[in-house]
């Protein structure tokens, strides 16, 4: 059953029970990977929220291989954030005194910003990295092939699908 937040409600047994013998583990590999133990912290839940927003079966094959998967992709998604986060920062303090935005347009960008990572976060890991690479950090499109080992033209498609997402949600 979906509650009106896209989540499912905790009431499949199968659900409680991946969240009890895996939260710990999870936690754990996470530590052992990120040397943050808040993100990990944060991770771990996040995680478990994302499995509950797949419409699948709560039954899970390799559920370890599952979460993992699922954690990384996360994680990536937050080094990108605070990556974007951390270029902004730098941007504005690049600029001078008469060119720095008002704390309500800095509001308003960072606000922007947030939505734009919402919606990207939407895209697969490929999609998302070869449009971030092409847009922020300016690579052609045979940097882009070569880095996410793809082709050039799975890269051209993974941009213009992107873009099609970032307009057709506007």
């Amino acid at each position: 059953m979906l509650q009106e937040s896209g989540v499912r409600s905790f009431d499949h047994p199968a659900i409680v029970e991946l969240y009890s013998s895996h939260h710990s583990w999870l936690r754990r590999w996470l530590s052992q990977r990120i040397n943050c133990p808040e993100t990990a912290a944060d991770l771990a839940p996040d995680t478990f929220l994302r499995v509950l927003s797949k419409s699948m079966s709560p039954h899970i094959e390799q559920p370890r291989a599952y979460l993992r998967t699922i954690a990384y992709g996360l994680f990536v998604n937050h080094v990108q954030r605070k990556q974007l986060e951390q270029n902004y920062l730098h941007a504005i303090s690049q600029l001078t005194p008469e060119q720095v935005p008002s704390p309500l347009m800095r509001l308003q960008i960072l606000q922007t910003l947030m939505e734009i990572d919402t919606l990207l976060s939407a895209l697969p890991h490929k999609v998302r990295s070869a449009f971030l690479l092409f847009q922020l950090d300016g690579l052609k499109h045979s940097e882009i092939a070569q880095r996410l080992g793809v082709s050039v033209s799975s890269v051209r498609q993974y941009i213009a699908r992107a873009l099609l997402h970032c307009l057709t949600a506007a």
